[in-house]
C-alpha cells in the first residue's frame, strides 16, 4: 500500500465519519422534538389530574408501558434493559411534574 493510498483511505474515513455524524445529529434533533412533544402530552396529563383529584403516578399504566417499551426495544434490536431505563427516567420527570402541578393547582399549571 502506497502513502497515497493510505492517505486516500483517511480522507474517505473521515468523510464517512462527518456523515455518520451529520445524521446522529439529525435524529438528536428529532429526539429532542419528540421529547418536547410528549411532555406537552403528559403536562395536559397532569392537568386533568391534578382538576380531578387523581394520583400523580399510575404504577399499572407505567408497566404496561415498560413492557410495551421492551418488545419494541427487542424488536428493533435495541437493548430491552435500556430501552427500560430511558423510560423510567422519563416516566419519573413526569411524575415530578404532575407533582408540581397538582402543588401548584391544576389552573396555574
Amino acid at each position: 500500500m502506497s502513502a497515497t493510498t493510505g492517505a486516500d483511505d483517511v480522507a474517505r474515513a473521515r468523510e464517512l465519519l462527518l456523515e455518520e455524524r451529520r445524521s446522529i445529529d439529525n435524529i438528536d434533533a428529532a429526539l429532542v422534538h419528540l421529547l418536547a412533544e410528549r411532555f406537552s402530552h403528559t403536562q395536559r396529563v397532569g392537568v386533568l389530574k391534578a382538576e380531578h383529584g387523581l394520583p400523580p403516578a399510575d404504577p399499572a399504566r407505567e408497566q404496561e408501558q415498560i413492557g410495551r417499551l421492551r418488545e419494541l426495544a427487542d424488536r428493533a434490536g435495541l437493548d430491552p434493559t435500556f430501552a427500560e431505563a430511558f423510560m423510567r427516567f422519563i416516566v419519573t420527570e413526569v411524575i415530578r411534574h404532575h407533582e408540581r402541578i397538582r402543588g401548584a393547582g391544576a389552573d396555574e399549571a
